[in-house]
């Protein structure tokens, strides 16, 4: 029963950084603008393309994340530590400034820009190797694969939760979102710099 809490509570933890990275409530507005006069047949097949691009990108850093680290001669520590401080830049740029101007791109297609960098954005790809490194490949793996499912749902009922949420309601979570990445980016640079100290 306490190692079955333990894979819980693991994948929870592993969960959590990389749903606040990827964002996916504050992304909603984005995404309706950008497929704004699209049909409902060609919207799908778009969420469909840019969540299959974003789980491959990702996928290949879960999986040879630690490859490429050993290529370059990178630590953990000091992935942990360069990873932290970009979040930490990308959280409070979106703190302090409309998230809508540094995320908006200039097309409007599936693989680029919706798949990347929008669902599978810098953020997201530093936290995708960094829970590898705490938590293992399979809970990092169900943790992307919810992940994943989640904008899937959230992007093909976008329309309803966007009526939900409100524009106001949907930049306010964002905001809070982006308020939890800065803290998590500050706890991994603190653990990266503890972590070289010893």
């Amino acid at each position: 029963m306490k190692e079955i809490w333990n894979i819980f509570n693991d994948l929870i933890m592993a969960f959590i950084p990389l749903f606040v990275a990827i964002d996916v409530p504050g992304l909603v507005p984005l995404f309706l603008s950008l497929t704004a006069g699209m049909t409902l047949k060609s919207k799908r097949q778009l969420i469909v393309e840019a969540t299959l691009t974003a789980g491959a990108v990702a996928l290949v850093f879960l999986v040879l994340g630690k490859v490429i680290f050993r290529f370059l001669g990178i630590t953990d520590n000091d992935f942990r530590i360069g990873g932290g401080i970009v979040l930490l830049v990308l959280g409070v740029t979106d703190l302090l400034f409309s998230s809508d101007e540094h995320k908006k791109p200039n097309t409007s297609v599936g693989v680029v820009p919706i798949g990347i960098p929008l669902i599978m954005g810098p953020a997201a790809l530093t936290s995708i190797i960094i829970i590898v490194d705490a938590y293992g490949y399979w809970i990092s793996m169900i943790s992307l694969i919810l992940n994943l499912f989640i904008v899937w749902f959230t992007f093909r009922h976008s329309d309803y939760i966007i009526k939900f949420m409100g524009e106001g309601g949907s930049k306010a979570f964002a905001k809070v979102a982006a308020l939890f990445l800065v803290a998590i980016a500050v706890m991994m640079i603190r653990v990266g710099v503890q972590n070289i100290l010893k």
